[in-house]
């Protein structure tokens, strides 16, 4: 075993032995490393080869979190329509579930007009800036900056900031790696979690995120649950390991543990 995985074995063991274990998972960062161009991320084989072996076990369903909108999370993690993991996009304000597909959202047109103006007056406004980019999501937009000199990085969240502010200011504000993300929709992982926790009837819940928007569903597990902090930065997740391929040696390691458990 590798010294790295010493801390986890303790905690991993406990959520093996549940009767029905959702293991939940954020993409960017967490299981694909960030890319200068967002839709080039892809899951390491690793960690990909992890999750399709945990979502293989009985009462062991797996599920992507992510900020992404549920079309760019589909594309990202190579997510067919036989898949059987689900998927919670725009932060959980998206499902798709096995089965059944892509379920219904409640929303109104005039918050989506709004939503386009402001992606188009933003998109107008940044459009000269080198390496910056408008993301356009379901329920709102992101500015992404990875690439972007820090004046053109400051100059973009500034007047975003200010655009919203003025004419959506109920809109929820998240920031991120090199991205800072605004929607009319003011779901979390949180709620996420507790509805796929609620329709799966998880007796415990794994969570592993590597960002700030991932520590609302970190601080919202309780005792029977475990979570993980994939990298660096304050966390309220009980474990953290270092990198994504730690992260997928750990997966590992606890399908290996509840396969044994039940043979």
């Amino acid at each position: 075993m590798s010294p790295q995985l010493e801390p986890l074995d303790d905690a991993l063991a406990k959520v093996a032995a549940s009767d029905r274990l959702l293991v939940a998972l954020d993409f960017d960062g967490t299981l694909a490393p960030l890319e200068d161009e967002p839709m080039n991320a892809r899951a390491l084989p690793d960690a990909a080869a992890a999750v399709a072996a945990l979502a293989a076990l009985p009462n062991t369903p797996v599920a992507y979190v992510s900020g992404r909108s549920l079309h760019d999370l589909r594309e990202i993690a190579e997510h067919s329509d036989d898949s059987p993991i689900y998927l919670a996009g725009s932060h959980g304000a998206e499902f798709w579930v096995p089965g059944t597909g892509v379920l219904d959202t409640d929303d109104d047109e005039a918050a989506h007009a709004l939503r386009d103006d402001l992606r188009d007056a933003m998109t107008a406004e940044l459009g000269d800036l080198e390496g910056v980019w408008v993301e356009p999501k379901t329920f709102g937009f992101g500015i992404h900056t990875r690439v972007a000199s820090a004046e053109d990085a400051q100059f973009a969240r500034d007047a975003a900031d200010r655009l919203v502010a003025a004419r959506a200011p109920h809109w929820r504000r998240r920031t991120g790696h090199n991205i800072v993300e605004y929607s009319f929709r003011h779901e979390g992982k949180d709620s996420a979690l507790a509805a796929l926790r609620e329709r799966l009837g998880a007796t415990a819940v794994l969570f592993a995120g590597d960002d700030v928007t991932d520590e609302d569903a970190l601080a919202s597990l309780g005792s029977q649950d475990l979570g993980i902090r994939v990298g660096d930065g304050e966390t309220a997740a009980s474990l953290r390991v270092g990198s994504i391929q730690e992260l997928a040696a750990a997966l590992s390691l606890l399908e290996r543990m509840r396969r044994t458990a039940r043979e």
